[in-house]
């Protein structure tokens, strides 16, 4: 068996000491096979959120690799960096942007939904956009035979049942196409609430796993993050980790039983 942290919205600039340092801990007792961190590292993608950011992740002492989300995005207010160099910041953390790990019998694939800008007012929300799909796909087909493939990305291809929303542009096809293509799960962020929702598609069953919060903006449930037990064969256990007194249960059993 394979122990994934898989967390999410950490928000360096909002971010909640207490429970950094719970997870830290956890991480250094635990000593999971590698953390999966599926974006929004910063709030305000300034240089100091990402160098603070990047100096914990490596603090944790296990591999890491790092999806980007919609808020290490120049803000709106910085409309020329944003649109023209959005990047030039990432030096603290460009080692672990969208890192291979080694894991035996596991591939993780990076599934890029940030976009600078878009044709609606919430330039927040989803995208998937056609070159980032056919990337995901030829690194599925490029995986080995008989992998657990988890794909990264920062906001759930549709919706998971959460307060928030990511009305991610194009998700709905990408989540069949990476179906079709061999994917067990897509793993997410972003509205900072954990959910677990099997998807039927073209005969294979994928599912969508999103990550909770480790900083002060929680929504329905308290700071968080995910614990994947992966066997053989694409068998996936998703628990939430919770910073309250709740039992660490998966997360559809968390769900039902009114802990999260």
């Amino acid at each position: 068996m394979t122990r994934l942290f898989h967390v999410s919205d950490v928000h360096f600039g909002a971010e909640d000491l207490e429970a950094l340092a719970w997870f830290e801990r956890l991480v250094a007792k635990e000593r999971p096979d590698a953390v999966i961190m599926t974006g929004d590292l910063t709030m305000r993608a300034t240089s100091d959120e990402f160098q603070r950011g990047g100096d914990w992740l490596r603090g944790l002492g296990v591999p890491v690799t790092l999806e980007v989300g919609n808020h290490d995005i120049p803000y709106y207010w910085d409309p020329f960096r944003r649109l023209i160099s959005p990047y030039t910041r990432y030096a603290a953390v460009e080692r672990m942007i969208e890192q291979p790990l080694d894991l035996p019998g596991i591939t993780v694939v990076p599934l890029k939904t940030t976009a600078r800008a878009q044709w609606r007012w919430n330039w927040s929300k989803g995208r998937v956009s056609p070159s980032s799909l056919r990337r995901a796909l030829q690194l599925i087909k490029e995986a080995p035979a008989g992998d657990t493939i988890l794909v990264a990305a920062h906001h759930p291809l549709i919706e998971g049942g959460t307060r928030g929303t990511a009305r991610t542009r194009h998700g709905d096809s990408a989540l069949t196409a990476l179906a079709e293509a061999g994917a067990h799960a897509v793993l997410s962020g972003h509205v900072h609430d954990p959910f677990d929702v099997p998807v039927e598609r073209s005969g294979r069953t994928i599912r969508m796993i999103g990550a909770g919060t480790l900083s002060k903006r929680v929504r329905s449930t308290p700071a968080a993050f995910n614990e994947l037990r992966v066997q053989p064969g694409g068998r996936i256990e998703a628990i939430a980790r919770t910073l309250s007194d709740a039992p660490a249960l998966p997360i559809n059993q968390a769900l039902a039983t009114g802990q999260l």
